[in-house]
């Protein structure tokens, strides 16, 4: 019999789309992608939601930007300026200006617009934020995970580098302002920030080119590089699996949750829609950046009252907090005739350059002390890694202090306190900070890891006191079900790994500061209750009462 009379018939849609669908199909595979891509389980938990509302914002961005594009003349010509806002006709400002009036005044959904747009940049990059806290505290972070978090970390700097071009383009006086600091950093820059400065803004300050120039940046170059980002992001969570929390069933060769789809897929659908209404709500009824009221940027006068958005707000309180002299050393000095302006070039440079570096690199500051080259696919609960989760407060409170420092003269005229008050107390805080926050964080970690243990151990305490036939009396402890003993008792609890020799038998100084670092991270610390801990403690007589307890009727 020939190959010809034993072949299938070929398959034929009976519907259009499905002609399509099959037609598509046979070009460029997606079935197989689909299939193998919806079965791809995905945990959940409500903190796994700030990633998706950072996608979503994203997108939210592209559909408001795009409209904000198709009316916004990014050009820094000088016109008078003839809208609807009467207090500001026939001022003169630039076009960009204009347009941005125009925009929030005479086209259709134009201010509603540019509101959505403001208030999705500022929830991108707040979600990003409080994602990549999560991973930290949690220790998402860990092998194989150590690249994405360097593309977190990277997206969470394109996020803050794209606000900051919106930002600056309405060209108003809060946004010019803005970039008057910017520009008094760049020139602080040793012998060459004059010249950074010329090249950047086509001249002396503002220049003509400015707002052009960023225009590109924010809807061209940014974007892209953030899609890109994102795309490797996502494409590396795919790979890599998504992380889980502890709990029975779960360990590092399993996922336990729903698969794409449809039932992830139908319920990231939903709460896509949920940000995007939450989003519409904000922008509807909460006024934001009201450029009409700050009028068009004047670079002659010095104003003040400056506020950046709140991501960029950590440099300007930085500048506040820096001394313009240290003892009696002038912060200013002038070296082989140029001028070191220190006091704007530290501060706006070194905290930032501290805070991204750390970031990048502690996966494998970690690794290197804990000597954990292991995958981890099951998160750690913060008070299980007591010492992570301090440094990641001390890191938070002095972030918050920089931040904080942004706002000082509001809080000095809003409390009616002292400016110099409020400045001397924020630059103690910048330093003792952290310290009391990494020592508070810890304890209470510590402690809640102790909790926890006698927890487990006894159960959870109900304050009834009971006598026993011998008079002795207890309290009645009530007895945890598996699922939370194991939550209690299921993790890991690393000890400090001395100081080994090499191949030589030396002690490098090298291995000596890891040894160091080890004994700082893990010599505090509360072991899990094991199991013959949690049979012994169960076997003291509890469970008769509890039992008895448990039994009894309530009658009235």
């Amino acid at each position: 019999m020939s190959a010809t009379s034993t072949a299938e018939p070929a398959f034929v849609a009976k519907t259009k789309t499905g002609r399509f669908t099959d037609f598509v199909d046979s070009r460029v595979g997606g079935s197989g992608i689909l299939r193998e891509f919806g079965r791809k389980v995905f945990p959940d938990h409500w903190s796994f939601m700030f990633g998706e509302v950072a996608l979503y914002s994203f997108v939210i961005l592209l559909l408001s930007g795009t409209f904000l594009t198709f009316f916004f003349d990014p050009s820094m010509a000088e016109t008078h300026y003839d809208g609807s806002y009467v207090p500001l006709k026939g001022v003169e400002m630039s076009v960009a200006y204009s347009s941005s009036l125009n925009i929030s005044f005479d086209i259709r959904g134009g201010l509603f617009m540019r509101q959505v747009h403001h208030w999705a940049a500022l929830l991108f990059v707040a979600s990003i934020a409080v994602h990549m806290l999560r991973v930290f505290f949690t220790g998402a972070f860990r092998r194989p995970r150590e690249m994405n978090w360097v593309a977190g970390s990277v997206l969470l700097i394109l996020a803050m580098a794209a606000g900051f071009t919106g930002y600056s383009l309405p060209d108003d006086l809060l946004s010019g302002n803005g970039l008057r600091i910017i520009d008094g950093v760049i020139k602080s820059i040793p012998v060459i920030g004059t010249y950074i400065s010329f090249f950047l803004f086509g001249g002396e300050f503002p220049g003509t080119a400015i707002i052009s120039r960023l225009y590109m940046l924010h809807i061209l170059l940014v974007p892209a590089l953030i899609l890109l980002m994102i795309v490797l992001h996502l494409f590396m969570v795919v790979v890599h699996k998504h992380t889980q929390y502890p709990g029975p069933g779960r360990n590092d060769n399993n996922v336990v949750g729903y698969p794409l789809g449809p039932v992830y897929a139908a319920k990231a659908g939903g709460f896509f829609f949920i940000v995007f209404g939450v989003i519409a709500l904000m922008a509807a009824f909460f006024t934001i950046n009201p450029i009409w009221n700050y009028g068009p940027y004047d670079p002659s006068p010095v104003s003040a009252g400056t506020q950046p958005d709140w991501y960029i707000g950590f440099v300007d309180g930085a500048l506040r907090l820096m001394p313009g002299t240290l003892g009696n050393w002038h912060v200013e000095q002038v070296w082989f005739g140029h001028v070191f302006t220190f006091n704007v070039l530290l501060p706006a440079l070194v905290p930032a350059g501290i805070l991204f570096t750390v970031m990048f690199t502690y996966p494998w500051i970690e690794r290197w002390i804990t000597k954990d080259d292991r995958e981890h696919h099951v998160l750690d609960r913060p008070r299980n890694a007591p010492t992570r989760t301090a440094i990641g407060v001390a890191g938070f409170i002095w972030y918050c202090v920089m931040w904080a420092a942004a706002g000082s003269d509001l809080i000095a005229t809003h409390f009616h306190v002292s400016l110099n008050d409020v400045t001397y107390w924020l630059r103690a805080l910048f330093f003792i900070g952290p310290i009391i926050g990494f020592i508070v964080a810890k304890r209470v970690a510590l402690a809640l890891q102790r909790k926890d243990r006698e927890i487990a151990l006894h159960g959870r305490e109900t304050g009834r006191i009971v006598r026993l036939p011998h008079g002795e009396f207890i309290e009645v402890h009530a007895p945890l079900d598996e699922y939370k003993r194991y939550k209690l008792v299921g993790f890991e609890s690393p000890q400090v790994i001395p100081a080994i020799p090499n191949e030589h038998g030396v002690v490098t100084s090298k291995e000596k500061r890891r040894a160091f670092l080890s004994r700082w991270f893990f010599e505090d610390r509360v072991a899990p209750a094991t199991p013959a801990e949690l049979e012994a403690a169960h076997g003291h007589g509890h469970e008769a009462v509890e039992a008895a307890e448990g039994s009894k009727s309530l009658t009235h």
